[in-house]
């Protein structure tokens, strides 16, 4: 198109129909015959047409919401980050309306149009890895959109420096006198943030002149279950490592589990890190060492950003916020066995 707003008469020419078709096939899907929706849909998603509430909306004033899509609701993590974002967006009297996509770029793609279509005012999404549908429908929208946890040099992001978390981990381990470390990290695939943190563990080994073979990384998925499964996977080698690094401190309590399954002391036995700094993490037993990631501070960050972006305010393009280690009783020196 010629970068007008899509209306409604255009997607009836599109499709062949009437403007009345096209109204009655959005309002009242069942009214219509399957191929006709099937032409009104098409035409729709092809042109990039908003329905018309959404599209009042966003020509002539403010919905007072804005849209979050996270991976995965199930996650003390995201939960943080979004519980501060609501806080931060209600002092501006505006609404968060949340979906998630369960590492599915697809349902990315569809959470996405879902929101636009609800008219939202911004956009919050973590990560910068996602379907090239996707990003031309934020471009087009033309709406603020903040990245979290990881930027694409493109949309306006507030950051961590996620192949750091990695490095202190490691560095912590190697620097206790460790050599052969176990990783456990997400499903890689779609997760820019495990890819990072697991690149990280891997270059401060490389760097101590030591290494990361494919043996000791295992991906599972973001739960304790697989934290557990994870770990039992890499003490079950014949070789086992000495330490492990969780992606994510849900992973490192999986480890603390299924050790202490096994009768294993830690750590004594066996040395656990894990990267997030969930509050969780300060309470078990032993208490975990982490890399702290201001979770909190990133919800917060993200709404400031979206608020002073609908303002028309300048902002910075990308806000890395810090990672640090946080040292508890989860690991330690390894011990000299004696021959």
């Amino acid at each position: 198109m010629d970068g007008r707003r899509i209306k409604l008469s255009d997607v009836a020419r599109d499709a062949g129909v009437s403007p009345a078709t096209v109204s009655r096939a959005i309002a009242q899907p069942e009214l219509v015959s399957p191929e006709t929706l099937a032409k009104v849909m098409a035409s729709a998603q092809r042109l990039g047409y908003l329905p018309d509430g959404a599209a009042r909306a966003l020509a002539s004033g403010r919905s007072m919401t804005i849209g979050a899509i996270v991976p995965t609701l199930d996650s003390a993590i995201f939960a943080r980050a979004l519980q501060a974002m609501q806080a931060t967006l209600a002092q501006s009297g505006y609404l968060l309306l949340v979906a998630s996509h369960e590492a599915n770029p697809a349902a990315e793609t569809q959470a996405v149009r879902a929101l636009l279509g609800r008219g939202v005012d911004g956009l919050m999404l973590v990560g910068a890895e996602r379907a090239p549908e996707t990003t031309a429908l934020l471009r087009a929208s033309g709406l603020p959109v903040v990245l979290t946890w990881c930027g694409d040099g493109h949309f306006t992001a507030v950051t961590i420096d996620n192949a750091r978390a990695g490095r202190l981990a490691a560095e912590h381990l190697i620097g206790l006198g460790h050599r052969r470390i176990g990783v456990i990290v997400g499903q890689l695939r779609f997760n820019d943030r495990q890819r990072a943190r697991l690149d990280g563990a891997r270059q401060a080994l490389v760097a101590a002149g030591l290494s990361l073979p494919d043996s000791l990384v295992v991906e599972q998925a973001l739960t304790l279950a697989g934290g557990r499964a994870g770990c039992a996977m890499l003490l079950d080698l014949d070789a086992p490592p000495t330490a492990l690094i969780g992606g994510i401190d849900v992973f490192a309590i999986g480890c603390l589990e299924e050790a202490h399954a096994r009768g294993m002391a830690v750590p004594q036995d066996l040395s656990v890190v894990g990267i997030d700094g969930l509050d969780m993490s300060a309470h078990v037993s032993p208490g975990l060492t982490t890399v702290h990631v201001p979770t909190g501070q990133i919800g917060n960050l993200a709404a400031q950003t979206l608020m002073a972006m609908i303002g028309h305010q300048a902002v910075d393009s990308e806000r890395v916020l810090p990672v640090e280690l946080v040292v508890r009783r989860s690991s330690q020196q390894l011990p000299v066995r004696s021959a």
